[in-house]
């Protein structure tokens, strides 16, 4: 059995990056400006706020992002690629050590979700693209960690996905109380 994580490309999935290096460096600010807006204010988070965060006018955000929601879609899928990267990265650690970093990962990932859920259209096959992605990155991470024992067995990535959503859409008091339910939560999958 191959140990290596699959591939989780999104090929339903096409987003209109630029391919000049400027325009490319624009449209990555506008993501990362529209990712910490959505996370503030939610999916009414100002267009021209996000332009101005990204140090760009607000006909370069309509340039890329035509509609409000081509901006949602592509803050998700970018969400849900630097996801599946983060398995590829973990995976030369220990089976335990890379399923538990994946899904701290994963709870970050949650939160981004979380600000702009009611703007997320789940029954488009951009949405099914990117869960089933999801699932192929984390599934040989869980597949790694219950063969080398330190995972139950009767545990599917379904399950500890939906475990690890719950967990990080909590508000919690502190850091170290978000920290002590995740690892709780985690101790709940991992073998006697």
């Amino acid at each position: 059995m191959n140990d290596r994580v699959v591939d989780w490309h999104l090929p339903d999935v096409e987003l209109r990056r630029p391919h000049r290096a400027d325009a490319r460096r624009n449209y990555d600010a506008l993501l990362v400006a529209a990712r910490e807006a959505f996370a503030e204010h939610g999916t009414g988070a100002s267009l021209e706020e996000i332009a101005r965060g990204a140090g760009v006018g607000i006909g370069t955000l309509y340039r890329n992002f035509p509609t409000r929601q081509d901006l949602f879609d592509a803050v998700y899928v970018t969400e849900v690629e630097d996801l599946c990267r983060a398995a590829s990265e973990v995976e030369g650690r220990s089976p335990d050590a890379a399923f538990e970093a994946w899904l701290k990962r994963f709870a970050g990932y949650v939160a981004t979700k979380r600000a702009i859920a009611e703007a997320l259209n789940r029954d488009s096959d951009m949405f099914r693209a990117c869960r089933n992605a999801m699932y192929a990155a984390g599934e040989p991470l869980l597949q790694r960690a219950q063969k080398n024992g330190s995972v139950r067995q009767d545990v599917d990535i379904d399950t500890v996905l939906r475990v690890i959503s719950g967990v990080a859409a909590v508000e919690y008091l502190s850091p170290d109380q978000r920290e002590r339910a995740f690892s709780i939560a985690l101790d709940g999958m991992r073998t006697l």
